[in-house]
């Protein structure tokens, strides 16, 4: 007897919090009950009842590959026969990490740790120690992971659930973190006048992923980057979503703009649980052992996943690569644009390298409150139509999606074909839908 997605999430709830091990693979904010799945393949995966999707989550952006790419699954399978930790140096975490500053020159050195979250914190604390400073700023609307100090007007699942800031967060800790608006010039420039001097670090999305895809502006990241050099702050680009999923010198690169510190995850663990900070070599050596700024892991630079990551890293970096993505997502995006138009459904979406946004509205959001000025329902409706007829995206009307290089042209005609449909048989229209 097959079991059911349904049987899988009621057994769920009894031990584990809310049924998921993240928040934001939860179905709260759309209702109905999480999919359980079983194995992938491609731009697919199936589901414990044996339905197949294809897949624009990719494990929220690292399969960039496509699910069980066979070099990628050979590559783990050869490290993990060779031990599966050591908690000592290994020559493939040197490998890496030349690698990773071979492929973005803003990197003179790096560490290894486990999870964007772990980047994260440890990129502000060295921030902190770094500069002596202790005020941070970031943006509303960006997730930098769970750290206290960055889980203030949040995006991801903090977004999605109606609660930017967390319960458990001391108010002493979220008091050192101001939060401005993402592309809001005026705004950076009044707060560093005012207090420059006491500002350790900036930390931003280049392209936000959190609150659904929004780019930032030239002249908003220029204008950070200028601010501070000028105030002697730290310019810290969380690069976990974008970090060689957008191009390959990553959002830094399409920008041309060069941070202090870089935050990377996803696409370099290759779909195994790594990632990275890294950036100036007189910021970086502040790190123990050489410095003072203490940060540790015992999986940091595990070897299966370093292994899955370093294969991932050699496949991206096949000319052309980025260009079928780019254009294998622009197909997607400006598909459902036309197919939503053409029933008179207000709807956009935009799309940068392997990334793309959905909203229910008539033009792309530039900031939080644009974001938030969205059809959320008109949204919940077309993700569970399109879940119906087997095509997943993001439970959530605030996450970025994915395409991977394993999307043909099968697929996305195949989505398109299912919205044409699905907006064909009308979609809620509302007057907050024309915003």
């Amino acid at each position: 007897m097959t079991i059911t997605n349904q049987q899988l999430f009621e057994r769920s709830r009894q031990y584990i919090p809310g049924g998921v091990n993240s928040p934001v693979r939860a179905f709260k904010s759309v209702g109905g009950t999480p999919v359980f799945f079983q194995r992938g393949q491609g731009a697919y995966f199936w589901d414990v009842e044996g339905k197949s999707y294809i897949d624009y989550v990719g494990s929220w952006g690292p399969l960039i590959l496509g699910h069980a790419h066979p070099d990628v699954v050979r590559a783990v399978q050869i490290a993990a026969g060779h031990g599966t930790s050591f908690g000592a140096p290994t020559a493939v975490e040197l490998e890496i990490a030349e690698l990773l500053c071979r492929l973005l020159p803003s990197l003179e050195m790096v560490r290894l740790v486990s999870s964007g979250t772990e980047a994260g914190m440890s990129a502000i604390r060295l921030a902190r120690g770094y500069t002596g400073r202790n005020r941070i700023i970031k943006f509303e609307g960006c997730y930098h992971g769970h750290d206290d100090a960055l889980l203030v007007k949040a995006g991801s699942g903090a977004l999605t659930f109606g609660h930017p800031s967390s319960a458990g967060v001391p108010a002493e800790t979220a008091g050192h973190t101001l939060v401005l608006n993402y592309n809001d010039v005026a705004g950076v420039e009044e707060t560093f006048s005012k207090m420059g001097t006491e500002i350790a670090a900036v930390i931003v999305e280049p392209v936000a992923g959190n609150m659904n895809l929004i780019k930032a502006t030239s002249q908003f990241l220029e204008t950070l980057r200028t601010l501070c050099t000028k105030h002697g702050s730290l310019l810290i680009l969380d690069e976990v979503m974008t970090g060689f999923r957008v191009g390959l010198e990553c959002a830094q690169g399409l920008y041309g703009i060069k941070p202090d510190l870089t935050i990377l995850g996803k696409v370099i663990g290759g779909g195994l649980p790594m990632a990275a900070f890294g950036g100036r070599r007189d910021v970086m050596e502040c790190l123990a052992p050489l410095g003072s700024v203490y940060q540790a892991g015992t999986l940091s630079g595990n070897p299966v996943a370093v292994a899955a990551g370093l294969e991932t890293l050699h496949q991206i970096q096949v000319p052309g690569f980025f260009d079928k993505l780019s254009t294998m997502t622009r197909k997607l995006t400006e598909g459902l644009t036309a197919v939503a138009a053409k029933h008179s459904v207000a709807f956009c979406a935009q799309a940068v390298g392997g990334m793309f946004g959905l909203y229910f509205r008539k033009s792309p959001p530039e900031s939080f409150a644009e974001v938030m000025e969205s059809d959320r329902e008109a949204f919940n409706h077309f993700f569970h139509a399109m879940l119906k007829e087997g095509v997943y995206f993001a439970p959530s009307a605030f996450e970025a999606g994915f395409v991977s290089a394993a999307h043909s042209n099968e697929e996305i005609d195949k989505t398109l074909a299912v919205a044409d449909r699905i907006f064909g048989q009308g979609m809620r229209r509302t007057e907050k839908a024309t915003l």
